[in-house]
């Protein structure tokens, strides 16, 4: 059973690593969709995200990594995924992941949402934080993979 695990990852941090291992696990194919957004001023593009996604998922079976810029439901129906995989942090993550998995419903009541907990070692991490982190010289080593270290130092 293929499923999809949407975001934007800009940049992608081990929270989302290890909602995609989990999701690996669960589904047995993942798709991690980089997304395309118009309304988002991502720091990295769309084809350095999922460049980062794709070093950092090298050697983990059953992943795939694409970039979409349309509606979740479209890219899902021609990926042929019925799977929305979505990872929650904290509380403050539920009303937005909510809304989207109900909007999403109704737009296409073939596809369901399941939801996993991020594991207490990543908790608080947002990519978000990481930037912030990485661009006033501290270490990220413990929160983002190797890969995307790199490319942030880069960015620096």
């Amino acid at each position: 059973m293929k499923a999809i695990y949407p975001g934007t990852f800009d940049p992608l941090t081990n929270g989302h690593m290890d909602v995609i291992r989990r999701g690996v696990r669960l589904f047995g194919s993942l798709v991690v969709a980089v997304a395309e957004n118009p309304k988002k001023s991502p720091f990295f593009s769309a084809a350095e995200r999922a460049d980062m996604v794709r070093e950092s998922v090298r050697g983990i079976a059953g992943v795939e990594v694409k970039v979409f810029g349309s509606l979740l439901v479209d890219f899902m129906r021609a990926e042929k995924a019925a799977i929305v995989l979505r990872g929650l942090r904290e509380t403050s993550d539920f009303p937005f992941e909510f809304q989207s998995a109900v909007t999403n419903r109704l737009l296409a009541p073939e596809i369901e949402t399941v939801f996993v907990m991020t594991s207490a070692e990543n908790f608080y991490v947002t990519s978000s934080i990481v930037k912030e982190i990485a661009f006033l010289g501290g270490d990220v080593s413990g929160m983002v993979p190797a890969p995307v270290r790199k490319r942030l130092a880069g960015k620096s």
